[in-house]
């Protein structure tokens, strides 16, 4: 470019644009009288190409000088024309109410000055846009469409860098301006998403409130335009963990009353990424509001949102910048909510918030001295400016001097950001403004002296000093944070990583292992590499939302991970874990729990992993298939495996290092699990089943009527034969077992055997389709599933048996508390699920049985309508019969076996489940602070079961919430399938105490042997569909810490049945029959009661019953043992 301009003559140039056609239609004659009229032909965008060409001819200058005194308008034009600059008269156009032309043509001519001279232009143009925004409102439709056009061009051509220069123009304009212009800057806003998303996220604290009071404008397409934009701005968030609620967040912007939704949310949001300034800027305004709101809960969650976040704030500068607004309402709760657990935890939310940096004297000023950051940068570009463009020291064009204020202010920020590494960036915000004055290798070169003078100054600043590593390949080596919602998991620590090496996590339930390793897998640990990087698999318990419908084989061949697989080494890693081609060609959804373990691990096999993620691998693995594990990962020495396990033997052997939770950090230890514990003899523990820290403590189990001898039978199988639908092979063959209440029974077997379907039978969730299956009337059993959350809702986990109960659990308690879980289930008085089994539920062919007619004693014929009531019949029962079409006045009694003879089975045994859920459920209470005491006994933290929603707790705290659950109604027997999954040691610890002093039945099903043989001298064997039963087997006498050995306890048994007590039987459970054991019980004839005593027994009796109708409870029952 030259340097200075080429005497060029712009009048015709203007004259066309004022005068040339333009969408308006035909101009209005205009005489000029000394240039050539063809320039009339010429359309409003040629001449505004001329003009910007002409420009770009004769250099930057001649947008300052470019009018000359030889045109010669008219004597007044003349006069004020003359000494005006091209942007001036431009400006001038644009202003001219009286002319459309003129509006249109400078619009027209502002666009295609940006389209033909590029970005060098654009300093010169940004004070042109509130003109530009102004015709907006023009009435002319062809007007307001040349400003948007000009808009985008202008915009189009600024660097990312700028954005806050421009930004700050453009608000200006939007506080401003009118209605039709706050929608063009709105729209001009999320423009700037795209191409400087980063830069856009670090101006939302100073913009978002700015659009904010643009969403509440009188004007309905102002305020929608800044909700479109709002969301637009919001999606720069460099925080994945808030993406989801952009929507919500936006929302409350616009919508004050959406608040406690959005609170709700949150408190639900696992935080794993770092809460930076952007993400303060958006989440402090809505915590202002919660702040103040009048609810308890909502100011409960939201002061522990606050203390939650806080603690993921690294910088204390932006602590202090956005967070110091939060003190005062903070503080206002702490000393004034009504509630005090509020009041408590607004106090551990002050004091974080106080520690952080912020103060209750409001933010500081500004850290940064904008001002004189470019000052300083503008003083250093002028000191290197070549000579010929300075004028005593100055920059001699005013133009450039514009230009270098708005380098200067780029520069400023690419100095505070320490982004002397990017060149490409510098050229944008350097080189390219500077060819208007100089070539473009000059250019360059000028940028670089820049560039490097400040390298260099940062250098002398900063000194950095790497140490090498010499303990391998460092696959990861990231500081991060892991939170949920209201719960902090690990602050501020590293995750560091080496390859072939194999780390075990150790920690309690609930301090976020399983949540580390999901985030891992999903790459949201912040500065974690992606998968393109490191490969990265994780390994579950089960195949969760995958299709089940498949074969074996099929599944993993579609798997879009491993198409290019083929199926020969697909077919010969299945064999490797032990499917052969028969068990291949199965159903996957048909698999039992073991064998869906297999079938991930040898997925996880072919992707050919860097990182392995194991989630309680051994979790349904028989010990065959434990031990192949093992070898299996020891032999790989390029693999770098995280493991977590409650099977201190599978991490003994397996790993080389142990990762500790140690106050929400991440400390290394190397060694196995007995170096750990070498050097932590607290952590005994993990070899031990002490509950050193939970306790466990169950209820004492409900009083059966009759039942008087621990040993007698009050659940048996007889004969039992069970095929799955679809199956050709019986899953149970002939089998026949017995349980009493002083049964402790292990049921142990290889995977697919038929464990859980025995249990299934046991507590009737399925029916055999040969044998008997008795169980007292009034009998309850507590049952925890192998997939225990389909108790609550966890679908992904369910078998195909249980697809039933879909539509019934999806998604229906996910968002309950555990005590609002407990509460719905026994609110009744009874267990709701109980009813839902599908061997409780009447076919069709089963209702058919009660259009059965019954011919009475007169011989009238009538039809059994329901069930209402029951009472004791010699050693059996009767029902009270309610008649079809007949008044209740004329019910009747009939005994059991009268019924079980009509048919009525079904009927029956659904209507004893109920009495027997009501006899233990009814009398218990199910207010919120007697549930959450039941809970604590059980091991599950009060806050957690009373605050958090069931969907966010871990697998441990799932299993404590159905163990608790399961226990409400004081069961005579309670089935635990695989209780050690998801536990940890010391909770498994307390289970197996509590169990152990329990005064009712337990049958266990676990691959844990030492759990098994520490608590059950009873052993059932199922192989091949068949059992065998082993009697008493050698106790672990070292199992538990505190010498004892597991047996029936009396401490827990209520007062009235305290004779009762069951103990743990020495023999075998009696399977033939319900009678007592012959050497258990001596046999003793009753002497006959003589007529007094009878008369004192009936008067006992009596007064027994009028002391119940008074005053509730358990109906007392009327027994022989009165003397």
């Amino acid at each position: 470019m030259p340097d200075a301009p080429i005497n060029t003559d712009y009048a015709s140039f203007f004259d066309a644009l004022r005068s040339a056609p333009t969408a308006f239609g035909e101009p209005c004659p205009f005489c000029f009288m000394s240039f050539d009229l063809e320039i009339y032909r010429l359309d409003a965008k040629a001449a505004a190409d001329r003009l910007a060409r002409e420009v770009a001819k004769a250099g930057p200058q001649s947008l300052e000088y470019a009018l000359s005194d030889s045109l010669c308008l008219s004597a007044d034009e003349c006069a004020s024309h003359r000494d005006n600059d091209i942007l001036k008269t431009l400006h001038a156009f644009a202003t001219n109410k009286k002319s459309g032309y003129e509006r249109e043509s400078a619009a027209i001519a502002f666009a295609s000055l940006a389209n033909n001279l590029g970005a060098p232009i654009v300093p010169f143009l940004l004070p042109s846009l509130s003109i530009i925004f102004d015709l907006y409102m023009d009435k002319g439709e062809v007007v307001r469409a040349a400003a948007s056009a000009a808009v985008k061009a202008i915009v189009k051509l600024v660097p990312p860098e700028s954005t806050r220069v421009v930004f700050s123009t453009l608000v200006s304009i939007l506080e401003a301006g009118k209605w039709r212009t706050k929608v063009g800057v709105l729209d001009a806003l999320k423009s700037f998403v795209a191409p400087a998303r980063d830069f856009v996220a670090a101006e939302l604290g100073t913009l978002l409130p700015k659009v904010e009071n643009a969403m509440h404008d009188t004007k309905q397409e102002v305020s929608t335009a800044a909700i479109k934009s709002a969301t637009e701005l919001c999606t720069t968030l460099a925080n994945p963990d808030l993406a989801p609620h952009i929507p919500v967040l936006v929302k409350c912007m616009s919508n004050p009353g959406s608040v406690p939704a959005c609170i709700k949310a949150l408190s639900s949001t696992t935080f794993v990424a770092e809460v930076t300034a952007p993400a303060l800027a958006v989440l402090v305004p809505l915590l202002l509001r919660a702040l103040n709101d009048r609810s308890m809960e909502v100011q409960r969650r939201t002061v522990v949102v606050i203390d939650n976040l806080v603690k993921l704030v690294r910088d204390p500068k932006v602590a202090a910048t956005y967070l110091s607004p939060l003190v005062e309402g903070v503080t206002k709760i702490a000393t004034g909510a009504a509630f005090p657990e509020v009041r408590a935890f607004a106090e551990t939310a002050l004091n974080t918030l106080l520690k952080s940096g912020a103060s209750a004297n409001g933010p500081p000023t500004n850290h940064r001295d904008l001002a004189g950051e470019t000052a300083a940068a503008l003083s250093t570009l002028v000191s290197q400016l070549p000579s010929g463009l300075l004028l005593d020291g100055a920059p001699k064009s005013s133009l450039l001097d514009k230009s270098l204020n708005f380098q200067a202010s780029m520069v400023a920020d690419l100095v505070a950001a320490r982004s002397f590494d990017d060149i490409e960036a510098w050229r944008r915000c350097v080189g390219v403004y500077m060819t208007l004055w100089m070539d473009r290798d000059a250019a360059t070169a000028f940028m670089e002296a820049i560039r490097l003078h400040y390298h260099k100054i940062d250098q002398d600043k900063y000194a950095v000093s790497a140490a090498p590593s010499d303990e391998g390949e460092i696959l990861c080596d990231t500081l991060f944070s892991l939170a949920y919602g209201a719960l902090l998991l690990l602050s501020h620590t590293t995750l560091r990583l080496i390859r072939g090496h194999r780390y075990g996590i150790l920690g309690t339930n609930g301090s976020g292992k399983s949540t580390l390793m999901r985030q891992l897998k999903e790459g949201k640990v912040e500065n974690f590499p992606p998968q393109s990087q490191l490969r990265c698999v994780m390994v579950e318990h089960s195949l969760q939302g995958e299709d089940g419908s498949l074969s074996v084989l099929d599944f993993i061949a579609t798997d879009p991970a491993l198409v290019d697989v083929p199926r020969s080494k697909i077919r010969d890693q299945l064999l490797e874990v032990g499917f052969d081609d028969e068990r291949q060609a199965e159903i996957v959804g048909g698999l039992s729990g073991g064998w869906k373990m297999k079938l991930e691990l040898a997925r996880a096999m072919l992707y050919k992993a860097d990182l392995l993620l194991l989630d309680e691998p051994t979790n349904h693995l028989d010990k065959a298939s434990v031990k192949w594990l093992e070898q299996y990962l020891v032999s790989q020495k390029n693999i770098t495996c995280l493991i977590v396990s409650h099977d201190s033997g599978f991490l003994d052997n397996v790993t080389t290092d142990v990762i500790h939770y140690e106050s929400k950090k991440l400390v290394y230890y190397p060694g196995n699990l007995s170096a750990f514990v070498a050097k932590h003899p607290e952590a005994e523990s993990y070899y031990t089943l002490a509950a050193t820290s939970v306790k466990f403590s169950f209820p004492p189990p409900g009083s059966l009527m009759g039942v008087r001898s621990p040993t007698r039978a009050i659940l048996k199988l007889s004969n039992c034969t069970f095929t799955y639908p679809g199956r050709n092979t019986p899953s149970l063959y002939n089998v026949s077992c017995a349980l009493s209440l002083s049964s402790r029974v292990g049921v142990i077997g290889p995977n697919g055997a038929g464990k859980s379907t025995l249990i299934k039978l046991i507590t009737g969730e399925t029916i055999p389709q040969e044998g008997n299956v008795y169980k007292h009337p009034a009998l309850r059993v507590g049952y925890v599933s192998q997939h225990a959350t389909h108790h609550i809702g966890n679908y992904h986990a369910i078998e195909p048996l249980f697809a039933f109960m879909l539509t019934i659990l999806k998604e229906r308690h996910l968002e309950k508390t555990p005590i609002g879980y407990i509460q719905w289930r026994f609110q009744d008085g009874h267990d709701r699920e109980l009813l839902e089994k599908a061997t409780r539920v009447l076919t069709p062919e089963e209702e058919r049985v009660f259009d059965t007619e019954w011919v009475g004693k007169d011989g009238s014929k009538r039809k059994l309508e329901m069930l209402l009531g029951r009472q004791k019949l010699k050693k059996s029962l009767q029902y009270e019969v309610k008649w079809r079409g007949l008044d209740h006045k004329f019910n009747t009694w009939v005994s059991r076996e009268d019924l079980l003879r009509k048919g009525f089975a079904k009927p029956v045994q659904q209507f004893d489940d109920l009495e027997a859920s009501r006899e233990g459920a009814g009398a218990r209470d199910t207010s919120a602070h007697l549930v959450r005491k039941h809970l604590e006994q059980i091991g599950l933290d009060g806050d957690i079961a009373q605050y958090n929603e069931i969907s966010g707790l871990s697998g441990g705290q799932k299993i404590k919430l159905v163990i608790a659950a399961c226990l409400w109604n004081n069961p005579q027997i309670c089935v635990l399938d695989e209780p050690s999954n998801f536990l940890d040691r010391e909770a498994l610890g307390g289970l197996a105490v509590a169990i152990r002093d329990w005064a009712g039945a337990v049958v266990i099903i676990s691959h844990n042997e030492e759990f098994v043989s520490a608590l059950c001298p009873e052993i059932w064997n199922v192989n091949a569909g068949r059992l065998s039963h082993q009697g008493k087997v050698a106790l672990v006498e070292d199992a538990f810490l505190d010498g004892k050995s597991p047996k029936g306890s009396g401490t827990n048994t209520p007062a009235r049945s305290r004779l009762q007590t069951p103990s743990t039987s020495v023999a075998g459970t009696p399977v033939g029959s319900g009678d007592e054991a012959p050497t258990a019980v001596p046999i003793v004839k009753k002497k006959k009661m003589t007529r007094n005593q009878l008369k004192a027994q009936e008067e006992r009796r009596r007064l027994r019953k009028l002391r119940w109708l008074s005053e509730g409870g358990p109906k007392p029952e009327d027994t022989d043992d009165e003397m």
